[in-house]
């Protein structure tokens, strides 16, 4: 799988941060602690909360492009965040961190029970975990007309093989796995909340780029614009038009501080 296009996607990407402001906000991060973000992408949000006084901020993401682009556009903070390249499930830390937290990011992590005890190893005792991602019913009609065009006598030679790159947790499941890993005052819910795009022209940019990108990737490229044309047109059909049917799983929990 090629790597994201990070500099389309920190232009396009204004419904993930919003969303991640919403969680820095209920992380409440205060002067002296140490934080790190799960998923930090191109940076939007890491660099917001690094410019707060006296809070030290670690950015990690799986993904070179998106950490090249988070470091050029952090690096004029006085206090800019530090990256690392590596895997949520597999964070390379021990009892490090005060709060972690994480925006739109789980949902790519196939192993949440590897994910949950990582971050819970990564925390000091007494440290806030907060995150949001995909929950169960996550653009459900968006990825449902996605595999019916797989399906069809046209794309469905480009799809043999096809594993869904998204993993889309329930409340109940969520919960069990942080109290297996040791979580204390485990709050999770699922909000609905959809994204409406202005043009056509925007929705298509913004789903290629983010939801189907893994789709896209395995057709050649005179055939992506047919897949997309074809997908755009149906949301334009939709009421409202041009939403994304996005599904939000929010995540509190903290480790015990003995």
């Amino acid at each position: 799988m090629t790597d994201w296009d990070a500099a389309r996607y920190h232009r396009i990407s204004d419904p993930q941060l919003a969303w991640g402001r919403a969680i820095a906000a209920r992380l409440e991060p205060a002067p002296g602690e140490r934080i790190l973000d799960i998923g930090c992408g191109t940076g939007r949000l890491t660099t917001e909360i690094a410019a707060q006084p006296g809070i030290r901020v670690v950015g990690l993401d799986r993904s070179a492009a998106m950490l090249n682009e988070a470091a050029r556009h952090g690096a004029a903070l006085p206090n800019p965040p530090r990256y690392v390249h590596a895997d949520g499930a597999a964070l390379p830390f021990v009892d490090a961190f005060d709060a972690v937290f994480s925006a739109a990011t789980f949902h790519w992590i196939p192993d949440h029970e590897r994910l949950f005890a990582s971050v819970f190893a990564a925390l000091k005792r007494g440290g806030r975990f907060v995150a949001q991602a995909g929950g169960a019913g996550n653009l459900d009609r968006l990825y449902g007309r996605a595999r019916q065009l797989m399906h069809s006598p046209r794309y469905a030679d480009r799809f043999v093989a096809w594993v869904e790159p998204y993993h889309f947790e329930t409340v109940a499941d969520t919960e069990a796995r942080l109290c297996r890993a040791g979580f204390i005052e485990i709050q999770v819910s699922l909000v609905v909340a959809p994204v409406p795009f202005e043009t056509p022209d925007r929705y298509a940019e913004f789903v290629a780029a983010v939801c189907l990108r893994h789709h896209l990737h395995r057709l050649p490229e005179p055939e992506r614009e047919g897949f997309m044309q074809q997908m755009t047109v149906q949301a334009r059909e939709d009421d409202p038009p041009l939403t994304l049917d996005y599904w939000r799983l929010n995540i509190a929990a903290r480790k015990a501080r003995g």
